[in-house]
């Protein structure tokens, strides 16, 4: 079958001048898997760690504390009102050249957290930042009279947010966010501005030697089409999953 497929484009080459070495040429392939597979490691990473940033941040909004509130607002405020390249750029050219770096086993001097690392962490502290205004709004539209009668049976503030209030809002607020983390697994491209190995990387790599913009700019969308199509099922499920009537609706 594989080499049916191979044989095929490499005829279509011949024919048309069509060039989609990335399906017939062993090496193309692998480096075309390899940055999907970093896709991938960066789309799944920065979800769940944008979502655990969201869900804490809208918990401290509402915290007795006022230094904890300041905290959390400029933390929004920082990260909504700058550009992910730019917080990108400043993660790794900026707070990385400041930390101090460790010794391999051969001598010489690495960073602590390499290119692919500081990625995960600016995107995730972006779309963390756009996700505790998602969780906040959700988290406002529960009733107060639920939550009161959380703490009637006996539920401490923290409890009756974790077992009450956040699975309410995250039913109210899943179209939000759903929305959100979309975005973000498009803006994972933006790694590539720090030498990330992800998918257009090595589609780069790819046309600048084969000479195949036009047939690698197709195999890329197509690419982002399928991976953001898979994850728009995979939250209408999740939402249809957790849909309460009454909530959301």
């Amino acid at each position: 079958m594989i080499d049916t497929i191979q044989a095929w484009f490499q005829r279509l080459y011949e024919t048309t001048g069509l060039n989609f070495t990335v399906f017939y040429d062993a090496y193309d392939w692998n480096r075309y898997v390899g940055g999907l597979r970093m896709t991938l490691l960066l789309g799944v990473t920065t979800i769940l760690a944008s979502l655990a940033i969201g869900a804490v941040g809208a918990l401290l909004q509402s915290s007795p504390s006022r230094l904890l509130r300041g905290l959390v607002n400029g933390f929004v405020v920082a990260f909504r009102n700058t550009p992910p390249l730019v917080q990108i750029f400043f993660f790794y050219f900026g707070i990385g050249t400041l930390l101090p770096a460790a010794r391999t086993a051969d001598g010489l001097r690495a960073p602590i957290l390499d290119n692919v690392q500081w990625a995960i962490v600016s995107l995730s502290l972006f779309a963390g930042a756009f996700n505790v205004e998602i969780f906040r709004s959700g988290i406002e539209a529960v009733p107060k009279t639920t939550v009161e009668a959380a703490e009637a049976l006996g539920y401490t503030r923290l409890k009756a947010y974790r077992h009450v209030v956040l699975p309410l809002a995250l039913r109210v607020c899943l179209p939000a966010l759903n929305n959100n983390l979309i975005n973000l697994l498009k803006t994972t491209t933006l790694a590539y501005a720090i030498a990330v190995p992800e998918t257009l990387y090595a589609v780069k790599q790819i046309w600048s030697e084969s000479q195949n913009v036009l047939e690698m700019m197709l195999v890329l969308l197509a690419t982002y089409a399928v991976l953001v199509g898979a994850l728009v099922w995979i939250m209408h499920r999740w939402e249809r999953a957790l849909r309460i009537p009454g909530y959301g609706r």
